[in-house]
């Protein structure tokens, strides 16, 4: 549910019009975002759950993909929020440096995953992760020098 409210949002922070264009935007990022949101989880049927696909050395993998081979470009950033989810949102965490080190990592404002207030957290995290989607759209770009943001963005299905 994260990732596709966030595909959602995100839709509209790049293309705020509301017309036929922001709805293409959403169509763009939302199976990718969504793939990438569920691709940590795949670690509950091998390795260990939030160790195995739950780390850096996973995500920096992921995040070459658009660098590297052109494709993937909103895959990383599901990902990400996966990570973001796991990290603020529940009591355990995840380990971000395994398998060198097996620490969880994690934020003291999480709740157990089955607990009745992990869809309201959920909610909070989501609306924290458009918060910054939108810094990093609207505010960031005045603090840059010109053309760098269209650089880092070049590529991306927007």
């Amino acid at each position: 549910m994260n990732a596709a409210l966030l595909a959602i949002g995100l839709g509209y922070i790049l293309e705020p019009s509301g017309s036929i264009e922001t709805f293409t935007t959403i169509a763009a990022v939302f199976v990718p975002l969504v793939l990438g949101a569920l691709f940590p989880d795949v670690d509950t049927h091998f390795g260990k759950h939030r160790k195995t696909l739950h780390n850096l050395f996973v995500l920096g993998i992921i995040a070459a993909y658009p660098i590297y081979f052109g494709n993937l470009q909103w895959v990383w950033l599901g990902v990400v929020t996966h990570y973001v989810l796991d990290a603020l949102g529940t009591t355990r965490g995840l380990s971000l440096f395994y398998p060198l080190w097996d620490r969880e990592f994690g934020a003291p404002i999480g709740v157990p995953v089955s607990s009745k207030y992990s869809e309201a957290m959920m909610l909070a995290v989501t609306g924290f992760e458009l918060t910054l989607a939108a810094l990093v759209v609207y505010v960031l770009p005045e603090y840059l020098p010109e053309g760098t943001i269209p650089t880092l963005l070049a590529g991306l299905p927007v």
